[in-house]
């Protein structure tokens, strides 16, 4: 992971607002074009979001998935498994939310926890976690062979952006929900995780499912980077249709405007 992030001739490294919400705007027109293509065509698309703690995935799937209908664009972010969750095969709840025809399933973190967090912080032993490196290749390719267009994306940042960030949630009323007590335990263990990383990479990045790697420094570029890679990874075309016409407001006729006491929302702003 030697590549470093673009210079930009912003002081602080990043793009202008305006610049970022000009460019960002033209991406969403395009997303939601895809989206109607999805549907016209009964597509079935599955997104897979991994990477570093506090690499921007959230960041990612909002910039992604705020200007589209969720009836399409579904976020799958499961909870740690239940009970009777551990004892199913492994893939078995990530299989029940792979998406129908007409979907795009996004899912925040995904089977490859097994290869990551649970791995490092000990929560599955070394002969399980390399026999999951083995078999999730023919997962992914049943999964490519039954039609769907599988895009798996991992956001790395530097050890120092990661720290920023991190540091950032703790003092950001806004942010603290982001940080788990995970986070803070698997902090420390930075080689920990690139080293598993590094062998999720080689067992499973394959012709038929490649990993697909956003440095995200710079978070902004990073947001439309993967979108228009994303948008690039799925041929769609404009559906047809006609423009739509407003219809004139029907007239009010007998209807009379009630002296009803509504609980008006105090207007402090």
């Amino acid at each position: 992971m030697s590549k470093k992030p673009k210079k930009s001739a912003k002081p602080d490294g990043g793009l202008s607002g305006k610049k970022y919400a000009k460019e960002l705007k033209k991406l969403h027109v395009e997303l939601v074009k895809l989206q109607e293509w999805v549907r016209y065509k009964g597509l079935k698309v599955c997104i897979v979001f991994e990477g570093r703690d506090g690499a921007g995935k959230g960041g990612v799937i909002k910039a992604i998935t705020e200007r589209v209908t969720p009836r399409v664009f579904r976020v799958v972010a499961l909870p740690a498994p239940n009970d009777r969750e551990r004892s199913q095969m492994y893939m078995q709840r990530y299989m029940q939310h792979f998406p129908a025809a007409g979907e795009v399933v996004i899912f925040d973190r995904s089977w490859y926890n097994r290869a990551g967090v649970e791995r490092v912080m000990g929560f599955t032993d070394e002969a399980t976690a390399r026999k999951f490196l083995q078999q999730v290749p023919f997962v992914e390719q049943a999964m490519v062979d039954s039609g769907i267009i599988l895009l798996k994306y991992w956001l790395e940042v530097t050890p120092e952006e990661q720290t920023r960030r991190l540091e950032g949630r703790i003092t950001d009323g806004r942010k603290i929900w982001k940080l788990s007590p995970m986070d803070l335990l698997s902090y420390n263990r930075w080689y920990d995780y690139s080293r598993v990383r590094d062998e999720m990479f080689d067992a499973t990045d394959t012709p038929t499912a490649p990993w697909h790697v956003a440095i995200s420094d710079d978070k902004e570029r990073a947001r439309l980077n993967i979108i228009s890679h994303l948008l690039s990874q799925i041929p769609y075309e404009e559906v047809p249709r006609e423009e739509p016409v407003l219809p004139e407001r029907q007239d009010p006729g007998d209807y009379v405007d009630p002296h009803y006491p509504y609980r008006y929302v105090p207007e402090k702003f």
